[in-house]
């Protein structure tokens, strides 16, 4: 995302003036840093099939000796498939993840998997591109649109935080996910970020 600093700007003040709950949100929590990581787009995405169902805190620490099994910690779809199975269970990855993690690197290298093209994507597509990977399905790829491509206006409506904070906040039921997207629709086109206030509502808890 270009200007992401501006375009954080643009959401807080759009968020600020058409919800009042948002808007005590922000004033609470303050300023969030938003930043774009693509530094590696297929290392990143390795590290949100590592993350499924684990806490940020668990998924680093298996992501950190993930990486220490490459030189110079420079994750490559080549040395991961011919790195022995035995040898990535040994991390702290599930059998499962192992394989998704070897199906994802077969297909960068077939060219199944085109990571270097998602930029030029809709969300959407990206989403179908991605979910041809074993292992990664829309909240995977959500989670890449919003850390990894900075896109601004995604709701990962799955996602156990999110339901938990618009469950505290909104009172809305977790199964109400038709309720939660009409609570969104004023957010949009910053639903990302109003996303990662939801999520920092919940820490500490």
């Amino acid at each position: 995302m270009k200007n992401s600093r501006e375009l954080f700007q643009k959401a807080i003040k759009h968020l600020l003036r058409v919800d009042p709950v948002m808007k005590g949100l922000i004033k609470r929590i303050g300023k969030l840093e938003f930043r774009v990581h693509q530094e590696d787009i297929f290392a990143e995405t390795v590290d949100s099939i590592i993350s499924q169902q684990l806490s940020g805190k668990v998924a680093k620490v298996i992501y950190s000796r993930f990486e220490a099994l490459f030189p110079d910690k420079k994750v490559d779809p080549k040395i991961i498939l011919t790195t022995d199975d035995s040898r990535l269970r040994a991390i702290g990855t599930s059998w499962a993840k192992v394989k998704y993690i070897k199906d994802l690197a077969q297909k960068t290298l077939d060219g199944t998997i085109k990571l270097h093209l998602l930029d030029n994507m809709k969300d959407e597509e990206v989403v179908d591109h991605l979910i041809q990977v074993k292992g990664i399905g829309p909240w995977t790829a959500q989670m890449i649109l919003m850390f990894s491509l900075g896109r601004p206006d995604i709701l990962p409506l799955n996602d156990l935080g999110i339901q938990k904070a618009f469950e505290k906040l909104y009172s809305v039921k977790k199964s109400n996910q038709k309720k939660m997207i009409e609570i969104a629709a004023i957010w949009r086109p910053y639903r990302t970020i109003a996303c990662r206030y939801l999520w920092k509502s919940l820490d500490n808890e």
